[in-house]
């Protein structure tokens, strides 16, 4: 099978206006879309759209209007011009862990008949439901990976400006995972993030291993979060936007958060 895990080393180093890093642990599930239907074949605590320790649901992910999450992206894919080039489409991302998810960013690596890297669509969430696709086709694509800057226009951290540019430096996923998602203002980076690790066989040992090694891992994602969240602003002071500030700047999302 080609679904596997990733053990991921999450690095962010914040250089400006105040200084601020750390690092920690998690681990990722990298599903072939073609497999999901068979997830709960590779291991007891897995399920697709059905309730077990690990869950994959399709309607935690963007929907185009389709059941499955494949569709969806395929759906998107056809937007861009290039959807009857895709053979298999591969998905890094957290799952339901306990019933709970929440996903800060998944990414969609989708390959040819030959098992060429096509392109890559980064599926970015944020603290408020809302998701966003960031699409880098075969114009970004070097030798292993695909990089280029866009500019964000979407609300992820209250502490970077919208119109802040996002530089994608994305590995195709091996024996190892790398990635990286750096953030500038006026042309200079001043925010460095990176997901690393190694390639683990999707079995339940390796699940059991993970379960005991980052219990409730979703819980601490967006734990993590808010704890950082509360660094910057009450130890650190470091300036911040409102979610309401500049709906102008904040395009093309999904699920778009009403206050109301």
């Amino acid at each position: 099978m080609n679904s596997c895990l990733y053990e991921c080393t999450i690095m962010h180093d914040r250089q400006s206006p105040r200084r601020y890093k750390f690092v920690h642990k998690i681990f990722m599930f990298y599903f072939d879309l073609d497999e999901l239907p068979q997830v709960s074949g590779f291991s007891w605590l897995l399920g697709y759209n059905q309730r077990r320790v690990y869950d994959f649901r399709d309607k935690d992910h963007i929907s185009a209007g389709f059941t499955s999450v494949k569709e969806n992206i395929r759906s998107f894919l056809k937007t861009q011009g290039i959807e009857q080039k895709i053979h298999r489409i591969q998905l890094l991302t957290n799952v339901r862990t306990f019933g709970y998810i929440f996903n800060p960013v998944s990414f969609y690596f989708c390959f040819d008949a030959q098992e060429n890297p096509v392109c890559v669509v980064s599926e970015i969430g944020n603290t408020f439901g809302e998701l966003k696709y960031f699409y880098l086709g075969p114009d970004k694509k070097s030798t292993k990976s695909f990089n280029d800057r866009q500019v964000k226009y979407y609300y992820i951290s209250p502490f970077t400006d919208l119109d802040n540019q996002m530089d994608f430096n994305i590995q195709i996923p091996d024996d190892r995972l790398n990635i990286t998602i750096d953030t500038l203002k006026n042309g200079e980076k001043f925010f460095w993030s990176s997901m690393t690790g190694p390639r683990k066989p999707l079995t339940t040992v390796n699940l059991i291993g993970y379960t005991i090694k980052y219990p409730w891992v979703t819980l601490k994602v967006v734990f993590l979060i808010h704890w950082h969240a509360a660094m910057l602003h009450f130890i650190k002071k470091v300036p911040h936007h409102a979610k309401e500030d500049n709906p102008s700047l904040q395009r093309e999302v999904f699920r778009a958060w009403n206050k109301n």
